[in-house]
């Protein structure tokens, strides 16, 4: 019989189980990633190579820990596992079961199983079983499921050659009923699932019970429905009990299964590093120190380690831009091609070392399992402000991008906390106003050291961050005495072990998101860069001409001051343009925050993504002043009318907090309002934040002024 050439592989499992390892291995860089259809829950799908040149599509579903969903995520995995999802079909089930925690994870494999669909068992996490004292008699566990069981070990390339193997054998052969049910289940409603059965005669005992629970939930037509409705209240099928004792019955047989075919050593003859590690990381005291000092850590490295790729690549192209204008002619599109494209792209290119070396720095983090150890330890303080543990995963993600963070928030059940998750994440420094403060820093704080190690410009960086972090709690401690709800919060979080972090993933995610970064947020910035050059050289009616025509008339008259007189006619037709007119017309409104008219309009352009902030400064400076400098010295030299300097240190520490606190991202606006359902959210999340960074900046600025 011929292998089957492609085929869909539905890969399943609890959290923290191996699965993601064991998706990047098998797939490698054939990956891509989009949503499940109706929501937005993250759809990650692979191609699976074979040997015979033929393939599969490996689909990751979201971690689940059985068969009954509460979560968004745990929803879309299951209606792909009932057959009941109209976009995904599986032709094979790939179940990762965690050796180091069987008996939790066979209750998932076991229903599985109940589902009579084709499964194939890739039992990870060997090493840490073995490690814990646990070893398991394959060929007895083998025999109890009646499906594969293949050990594997993605993160050293073990065992992958024979679960493909595999794979491909179970997607040929032709399905068979497996010889017995793992549990009884039609004694758990008897009259309820023969009806069932009569009325969908497709369906087995266990799915029967499943479509007696959430039949309102899938996809069926009215009448069947209905139809439904009546067996439950002529049968008085009761989900609850039937729930329950199913899971009752299950472990019963699970745990005859571990006595026969698992040793396991007594629990206080061992404790592993990971428990030890612990005990130190969790303390109630120390903890929080620890965590501390690994934040410090990670925002020193963007400075420590940055500085000196970022110098190359401002040197890089101050050259450039030097030899374009020594070796183009005088022409709209060669000032086009140097102020215009090249001040817009040196803006994108400077800041790619700095958001690689922070998302290699958090994918670390996640790796090793520190990661769930910062929710764990940040539970107590968030119930306080209305939130609870998980709540701080999609912050912590917010310092990435907000976007997905608040896609995330759908793993937080309780209705009010997943709300003000939403609307205090935005406050969280997203990685696109890393450059923006990072470039005001450089500008106002000086670069000194303390103690020959701790950098000045590091330590008000971390102080961004956290300011961040700060007013996300107090809006959430204010906002939850509003926001009323009787449901109640649970927390439960399972702390994965220590491991060493997957290098080749840690570099796989800086390139990624550097590539993001350059080809996403590249774009807006490339493309307002280019209209600001528009808005920057062009005015209404005959203004611009009329200056041009001044400054010709004065260079001819002073022939040895050309430089100046240049710089002078850039200044004049920059205030005379269309860029000039708009800031000053918004110029009164940002003046008691210390700003002028061309941060005016950095602040609007970068409404549609924070970074562009910088490209907008790298195209009005490269317009008003010599091109030869670089985009700080002009900024730094930049003056009032009066002669005073723009970037003061008030003036800078004010736009800093201004950037932290204030919601300038459409796109974030955009997610809010399809998660809520409604505008009303997204409204006053725009109201609030803008509200709260007017009077913080304002603040600053009398303070510092």
């Amino acid at each position: 019989m011929s292998t089957t050439k492609n085929f869909n592989i539905a890969l399943v499992g609890n959290p923290n189980c191996g699965k993601s390892t064991l998706f990047n291995t098998l797939t490698g860089l054939h990956q891509k990633t989009g949503n499940f259809p109706g929501v937005t829950v993250e759809k990650k799908t692979g191609t699976i190579l074979f040997q015979d040149n033929h393939s599969a599509t490996l689909i990751d579903l979201p971690g689940t820990y059985s068969l009954y969903p509460r979560r968004s995520d745990e929803w879309v995995a299951y209606k792909v596992l009932m057959h009941n999802d109209v976009e995904i079909t599986a032709d094979v089930v790939l179940l990762v079961v965690d050796a180091s925690n069987l008996k939790r994870n066979l209750l998932f494999c076991t229903q599985i199983l109940d589902l009579h669909i084709p499964v194939v068992v890739a039992l990870s996490m060997n090493d840490i079983a073995a490690k814990k004292g646990i070893k398991i008699e394959i060929q007895g566990l083998e025999s109890e499921l009646g499906v594969p069981v293949i050990e594997v070990n993605p993160r050293k390339n073990r065992g992958l050659v024979q679960l493909k193997k595999m794979l491909q054998l179970v997607a040929n052969q032709p399905k068979k009923k497996p010889q017995r049910d793992f549990i009884d289940n039609k004694n758990l409603a008897p009259q309820s699932i023969e009806q069932m059965q009569n009325l969908m005669p497709m369906l087995n005992e266990y799915t029967s019970i499943h479509y007696l629970i959430n039949y309102q939930a899938f996809s069926l037509d009215e009448d069947i429905q209905k139809a439904i409705e009546k067996i439950e209240a002529s049968t008085k099928f009761n989900p609850t009990k039937t729930q329950a004792e199913e899971v009752l019955q299950r472990y019963q047989r699970i745990k005859v299964i571990m006595q026969q075919h698992i040793v396991e050593p007594d629990p206080l003859e061992q404790k592993l590093f990971t428990d030890k590690l612990d005990d130190l990381l969790l303390h109630k005291t120390w903890g929080y120190l620890i965590l501390l000092v690994v934040l410090f850590f990670l925002f020193q490295s963007v400075f420590w380690i940055a500085q000196y790729p970022m110098d190359g690549i401002e040197s890089i192209f101050k050259h450039i831009g030097t030899y374009l204008n020594h070796h183009l002619p005088e022409a709209w599109w060669s000032n086009l091609l140097i102020n215009g494209f090249v001040a817009g792209l040196s803006g994108i290119l400077v800041f790619v070392p700095q958001i690689m070396i922070l998302f290699g720095l958090i994918t670390i983090l996640e790796d090793t399992g520190y990661m769930a150890r910062i929710s764990f330890l940040s539970d107590r303080l968030m119930r306080k402000v209305g939130l609870n543990g998980k709540s701080v995963m999609p912050m912590i993600s917010g310092f990435a991008c907000a976007v997905p963070a608040i896609m995330s928030t759908r793993n937080i059940e309780n209705k009010k906390e997943r709300l003000l998750t939403i609307l205090v994440t935005p406050l969280m420094s997203c990685s696109a106003r890393l450059p923006v403060y990072t470039i005001l820093i450089s500008l106002v704080i000086p670069s000194q050291y303390y103690f020959g190690f701790l950098s000045l410009q590091g330590l008000v960086m971390m102080a961004l961050y956290l300011l961040g972090t700060v007013m996300a709690l107090v809006v959430s401690f204010v906002l939850k005495h509003f926001i009323k709800t009787n449901e109640k919060s649970f927390f439960i979080l399972e702390l994965p072990i220590y491991r060493n972090p997957r290098w080749k993933n840690v570099v796989i995610t800086m390139v990624s998101k550097a590539k993001i970064f350059v080809t996403d947020a590249g774009k807006v910035i490339m493309i307002i860069s280019l209209l600001l050059w528009f808005l920057s050289n062009f005015g209404p009616g005959e203004n611009i001409k009329n200056v041009q025509s001044k400054y010709t008339a004065v260079a001819q008259q002073f022939p040895n001051a050309i430089d100046s007189v240049q710089r002078q006619l850039n200044i004049e037709k920059l205030q005379h343009s269309y860029a000039g007119i708009l800031g000053k017309v918004i110029e009164p409104v940002i003046r008691p925050l210390g700003y002028d008219w061309k941060i005016g309009i950095a602040i609007i352009t970068s409404f549609a993504a924070r970074e562009v902030f910088v490209g907008t400064m790298a195209t009005l400076y490269s317009v008003e002043e010599n091109e030869d400098s670089l985009l700080r010295e002009k900024m730094k030299s930049a003056t009032h009318a009066d002669g005073s300097p723009v970037y003061t240190l008030a003036a800078g520490l004010s736009l800093m907090v201004f950037y932290v606190l204030a919601m300038q991202c459409m796109s974030t606006l955009a997610v809010v309002k399809r998660e809520t359902k409604s505008w009303r959210w997204p409204l006053f999340q725009l109201l609030y934040m803008t509200t709260l960074a007017y009077l913080m900046s304002w603040s600053i600025y009398q303070l510092f002024s």
